[in-house]
This record gives C-alpha cells, sequence and structure tokens, in this order.
C-alpha cells in the first residue's frame, strides 16, 4: 500500500505521551489527513489539491452509497465553488427555487415563503439538487490515489512531531494535521475527547450525549413519467412540505433534475422520546423500514397521487431513516487534530445548512493551513485555533437559525403552528428583507482568485492571507520583467505519505 507507515515497534511509544520536547521544523508543507469522505472531507480534500497541498482521504465505508435527499446551495457557497470552476457543472444537475410552498394534510395551502428575490440581493440563485449528485461532483475531482475506502478508525496519535492514525486493518498512517469530517459519531472526535478527558481538559458540555429532535426517513427516486407528475416539465423545483394535522408526521417533497423527487418524512419527537433514542446510532443507512413507510404511504401530496407511489419508485437501497441530532461542540481542535461538518456542529436539516457550513468549514480550515510557513507543532495549532475563532459563531448562528426554522417547518406544538402561518403569509418584501439576514457571510478561498460582488449587499470582512498577498506582489514583479513569467506554483504534491522518522 503505497502510504502506509512502516509499523515499527518504538512509533507506538513515541505517540503514548501528548508533548515532547522541541518542536520540529519541517521546511516541506504539511500532509494533511482527512477521516471521511462525505461533503465536507471531500471539500477539504479538492481545497489542498487546489493548494498543492498534500493529502490523503480515509473513509470507513468499502463502497459509500450517498444516500439523503435533495441538498441546497446559496450565495453563502456558491461564490467559493465558482472559484474552484465547479458552477457549470453544479448548474447541469441543479434546478433553481422560487419558493417554499406548506400545505396541510389535505392539501390546501398555509402560505408560501417566496425567494424568487434572492438572486437580485445576492447575485446568485438557490439551487437545489440530489445529495448524491454533489458527492459524485465532489468525488470526481479528487485522483483517486487520494482515497480510500474501508478505513475504520480505531484511534488517533499526537505529539509534536506529528500524527497517526490506528485502522482495525492494524495499518497506521502518519501525517502533520488531521482533519475529522467522518459525520456526527466522528471517530476522530471520539478518540480526541477521550485523550483530553483523560487529562481533565474536556468541557462537561462535550461530554453530554447527542440529543435527538426529530426521526426522519429519506430518499430520491428513480426517474419518473412526466405525463404522471407534469411539475417535473418545469425549470424551477417544487419545494412542497405538507403538515399533518391528524398524524404526527410533515412530508416533503422536492422535483430535481433528471426528473426525480426528492422525499421526506419527519416526526417530531417528544423529550421523552429523544432520550429513549439517545444512544441510537444515526447514520445515514438502509434500516429497518417498513413500518414507517406503512404509516405514510397514504398521506396525500401536491405533486399528484400519495406518498407511497414516490417510496415505489425509490431503490430500497437508498432509502434510510435516522434520527435528527442537534448538538454544538465546544472543542473543535487540539494539538494536530481539526474537527468540521458535523463532527463539530450537527444541525437540524430543515435550513439545509449541514453541507453549507461543512462547506464552509473546509474552505476556512484549509486557508488557516495555507499559511502555515513553518510547520511546526506551535504554528500547527495556532493555524487550526484560528479556523475555530474564525468559524464558531457564524456556525452556532446557523444552527439556531436551523432549530428555529425546523419548528417552523416542521412543529407540531400550537404556538409553532401559529409562528408557521404568520412567517408564511408575511408580504413579499418582508420576506425578501430577511434574505440579508444571512447572505452577508459568504468566506472565499482566500488562495485563489475572488468572486466579485457585484451586488449592493455588504459583506462581512475576512481574514485575508498573507502567503497570497507576498505570492501576487512577487508575481507582479516577476511580470514586470518578463512577459512570460511562470505562474505561482503551490507546494508540490508528493505521491506518498512521510514517515515521521526525520
Amino acid at each position: 500500500m503505497p502510504f502506509e507507515a512502516d509499523p515499527t515497534p518504538n512509533m507506538s511509544a513515541r505517540y503514548e505521551t501528548m508533548e515532547v520536547p522541541n518542536p520540529q521544523i519541517i521546511l516541506d508543507p504539511p500532509v494533511v489527513l482527512i477521516a471521511g469522505a462525505g461533503i465536507g472531507g471531500l471539500t477539504a480534500a479538492l481545497l489542498l489539491e487546489r493548494a498543492g497541498i498534500n493529502y490523503f482521504v480515509f473513509e470507513r465505508a468499502a463502497i459509500v452509497k450517498p444516500l439523503g435527499a435533495a441538498l441546497a446551495l446559496n450565495s453563502n457557497v456558491l461564490p467559493c465553488l465558482s472559484q474552484l470552476g465547479l458552477m457549470d457543472e453544479l448548474m447541469d444537475i441543479s434546478l433553481p427555487v422560487n419558493s417554499l410552498d406548506m400545505y396541510k394534510e389535505n392539501l390546501k395551502p398555509i402560505g408560501a415563503y417566496d425567494v424568487t428575490s434572492y438572486k437580485a440581493i445576492t447575485g446568485f440563485e438557490t439551487t437545489i439538487f440530489a445529495r448524491r449528485d454533489l458527492y459524485e461532483l465532489l468525488l470526481s475531482k479528487i485522483p483517486p490515489s487520494k482515497v480510500q475506502f474501508n478505513k475504520k478508525i480505531m484511534s488517533i496519535m499526537q505529539n509534536r512531531e506529528g500524527v497517526m492514525i490506528r485502522f482495525s486493518d492494524n495499518t497506521h498512517f502518519h501525517g502533520d494535521i488531521l482533519i475529522g469530517a467522518d459525520g456526527a459519531y466522528s471517530a476522530v472526535r471520539q478518540s480526541l475527547y477521550k485523550q483530553l478527558s483523560d487529562q481533565d481538559l474536556l468541557p462537561a458540555s462535550d461530554k453530554e450525549e447527542i440529543p435527538m429532535a426529530y426521526l426522519c426517513m429519506v430518499g430520491t427516486t428513480d426517474p419518473l413519467d412526466p405525463e404522471k407528475y407534469p411539475a417535473l416539465k418545469d425549470a424551477h423545483t417544487h419545494f412542497s412540505t405538507h403538515l399533518g394535522n391528524t398524524v404526527p408526521q410533515s412530508w416533503t417533497t422536492i422535483t430535481l433534475k433528471g426528473n426525480r423527487v426528492a422525499w421526506s418524512i419527519m416526526k417530531q419527537l417528544s423529550a421523552e422520546e429523544s432520550k429513549a433514542m439517545m444512544f441510537r446510532n444515526s447514520e445515514w443507512g438502509p434500516e429497518a423500514n417498513r413500518e414507517m413507510i406503512n404509516d405514510v404511504s397514504h398521506f396525500p401530496i401536491k405533486l399528484g397521487g400519495v406518498l407511497g407511489d414516490l417510496i415505489k419508485a425509490t431503490d430500497k437501497d437508498r432509502i434510510s431513516r435516522v434520527y435528527i441530532e442537534e448538538k454544538m461542540f465546544q472543542t473543535w481542535n487540539y494539538g494536530r487534530t481539526a474537527l468540521i461538518g458535523d463532527a463539530a456542529h450537527k444541525m437540524q436539516p430543515s435550513a439545509g445548512q449541514g453541507a453549507v457550513n461543512a462547506i464552509q468549514d473546509a474552505v476556512i480550515l484549509v486557508n488557516c493551513i495555507y499559511d502555515i510557513e513553518n510547520v511546526t507543532h506551535d504554528n500547527i495549532k495556532a493555524a487550526l485555533a484560528d479556523y475555530k475563532d474564525q468559524r464558531f459563531e457564524q456556525a452556532l448562528f446557523q444552527m439556531n437559525n436551523s432549530r428555529m426554522i425546523g419548528r417552523m417547518m416542521y412543529g407540531q406544538k400550537k404556538s409553532e403552528r401559529m409562528i408557521r402561518n404568520i412567517v408564511y403569509n408575511l408580504p413579499k418584501w418582508v420576506q425578501s428583507k430577511n434574505h440579508f439576514k444571512a447572505a452577508n457571510y459568504r468566506p472565499l478561498i482566500n488562495f485563489l482568485p475572488p468572486v466579485e460582488n457585484t451586488t449592493n449587499l455588504k459583506l462581512l470582512p475576512q481574514k485575508p492571507s498573507k502567503r497570497y498577498a507576498k505570492e501576487q506582489a512577487a508575481r507582479a514583479e516577476e511580470t514586470k520583467s518578463s512577459d512570460t513569467a511562470e505562474p505561482v506554483i503551490p507546494w508540490k504534491c508528493e505521491g506518498t505519505v512521510p514517515s515521521l522518522e526525520k
């Protein structure tokens, strides 16, 4: 295996202590290990690829089945994806959103949330696509040699010289930085937190279990007949949420490119139910769904017919029942390890912010890694701490926003129904004004040419890259002396992970 470290007996002993004297200065670029080949992990990998920083991705699944339903991206992340040159391909798999429509169980309208003005305000449309389509797009941009599957993490160890991952197949790999992008039940986080807890360094809140908010079932159909479902013929998505009155569920359908429909069913959990479910694993994956399918198959849908028609048109291996958790962890980084995405902040899916924030995490983290001048232990620690400082408050804002939207969209309490009726029937100009509140945060890749803001929207400032500024100044000087100046090339990616025996 090309980047497996030599299993030398003394290596484990070196990692039994968290600190050793004298930081090691490495003049070469860092080697970054990424745990998890989900959207956050693959985005981080693609960013590192563009930055010329050596990296490797380890995914615990033997074959990744990108489950889930639909994802929506907007001006908060589309500018950075534009920097990566992905916009044309992203538009090929997506449809724009005009409104978010809410219906009663009997299909009578509750109201609609208009988003037609979003592009005029922010410069970007809100686009919706199948989760697996984005996953496949990102994976296609990563060299196959950089991703290893069937690598289940057993433990991590780190000190001032590097970080090491141990896997269930008795292999271990060494690097300079570890990114934990391995989901809500992150093995990286669990191993890191155990070490911190043993040293009495872990905050009490990070020791608490992840509470469950909803039970959810999701899927995406195979291509359907547009004659049976005429809404599939439209050039925009139809986003319809149906709220149960005589039943405790709510259900959503979203039309997608390729004559497909993404669907989801949500059931709000009581405090007692949440506590009972707390020890269940919520990872995406097929489970015993028959009972829940029987309960919801007769539910009517605005598209026509009943929900059971869509479920029958969905490959059973792409239907998953999950428990929706919510938790903001306080510890995102320690030593040479940083967490991103659900491993750091598990959000409710109602506002579509899980993937958005995972991408934003990846952008800011790789920006910080790119600016490391000398790869020392202290510089790495400072860069990873800077990442959390830049991201924490924004992620917390989106978590709170997702919770509020979840209650508004799926809540069954009387107060939640009242709020929903008010919000979904606000004047369009009021709804448009609300777009400004979150649209002004759009972190960019600070080592690539920026995307110009063509709107009147005042964007939140972003920490610039000192390294990129130096490179651009040097390039400008070279251009003055030669019209054929070579572009500044970042760190060269090598093909193997070096041993830490240096």
